[in-house]
């Protein structure tokens, strides 16, 4: 990864933005274009245009929070939600992570890398993230004219209550594997302890020659 001082040299800067700044490339850019649950973000600048964002929020599901490091770090959990560069031009991804990483305090960053997008997640093994695995495939309702809508919307409803509501526009659908990463950032006696109590088995990071 190129050094921090060689990338601004290069007319680089990382900034903290506002909701609203992230719209713009979230929405056009991003393959999922929809907006998450965001509690900071982060704005890649490139001599003073915005080319790139970085966003944390806290995870959509529930389970997730206990199922990191259990409850007692559930408070510090946060997922990086979107990760988009309007040119993707080598170092800027790895760095826009690995400097806003260090803004965030003592938390532990959970982010996903979708196979469904041929992605692999090396942007965080670049930054040091530990590999656990990938995602079960899990059957979903969705709205077939809503297709980019989160799973998590419908949480509770049954299929039936689904298509009452919505007649033929409700289907199944397998949701897509996706590869899972961790980090703990912070001071060393948080990141520590928040290692010592991570509940999913690390594995050596996949690797395949078309990755991204």
């Amino acid at each position: 990864m190129e050094s921090l001082s060689l990338f601004r040299a290069s007319g680089y800067t990382i900034e903290q933005i506002n909701y609203s700044d992230t719209k713009p490339l979230i929405l056009d850019v991003h393959y999922a274009h929809r907006m998450p649950s965001i509690q900071k973000s982060f704005g890649l600048f490139k001599d003073g245009e915005m080319v790139g964002v970085c966003t944390y929020g806290i995870p959509p599901s529930h389970t997730l929070l206990k199922g990191v490091c259990g409850e007692e770090f559930k408070k510090d959990v946060m997922e990086l939600n979107r990760l988009v560069l309007k040119h993707n031009i080598k170092n800027e991804a790895s760095q826009l992570v690995g400097q806003s990483l260090k803004k965030l305090g003592n938390k532990i960053i959970v982010s996903y890398a979708d196979g469904a997008q041929d992605h692999l997640g090396i942007v965080y093994q670049a930054t040091n993230f530990v590999y656990t695995g990938r995602t079960k495939p899990v059957k979903e309702i969705y709205l077939k004219s809503r297709p980019n809508i989160h799973h998590t919307t419908y949480r509770g409803k049954t299929y039936a209550q689904m298509e009452e509501e919505h007649g033929d526009d409700v289907g199944y659908r397998l949701r897509s594997i996706k590869h899972r990463y961790v980090i703990f950032v912070g001071d060393k006696r948080f990141k520590k302890s928040a290692r010592k109590a991570l509940k999913y088995k690390v594995s050596p990071y996949p690797k395949d020659e078309k990755s991204i």
